[in-house]
């Protein structure tokens, strides 16, 4: 049985920083991509940030770039999602998503609230 547990998200102040961690077990990790979306209320869940496996190679949707990264502990399981510099546009439930060509999971999300 595949598991994603996202852990991390809280409350923060605008301009904090807060690290999400994503746990994987019941797949072969390093044989999926790994990514973060977000989704707010009333609002599309939206891509956030990934990292391939195949080659360590990230992406970050242009609202968060450079200002959220990714990675990933192999020897963990897990992936991560560091962000930096949080404003009140970024409050939202975070999923993690691990992708193959065959198939997907998702975590069960974690909620990040940024208070001004």
């Amino acid at each position: 049985q595949v598991q994603l547990v996202e852990s991390g998200g809280g409350l923060v102040q605008d301009g904090g920083s807060l690290r999400l961690s994503c746990t994987a077990s019941g797949l072969t990790f390093n044989q999926y991509t790994m990514a973060w979306f977000r989704q707010a209320p009333g609002k599309e869940r939206e891509f956030v940030a990934s990292h391939v496996h195949k080659d360590g190679s990230t992406y970050d949707a242009s609202s968060v770039k450079g200002r959220f990264t990714i990675s990933r502990d192999i020897a963990k399981n897990t992936v991560y999602l560091q962000m930096n510099n949080l404003n009140l546009e970024d409050a939202a439930v975070y999923y993690c998503t691990a992708i193959s060509t065959y198939d997907d999971y998702w975590g069960q999300g974690t909620q990040v609230t940024v208070s001004s």
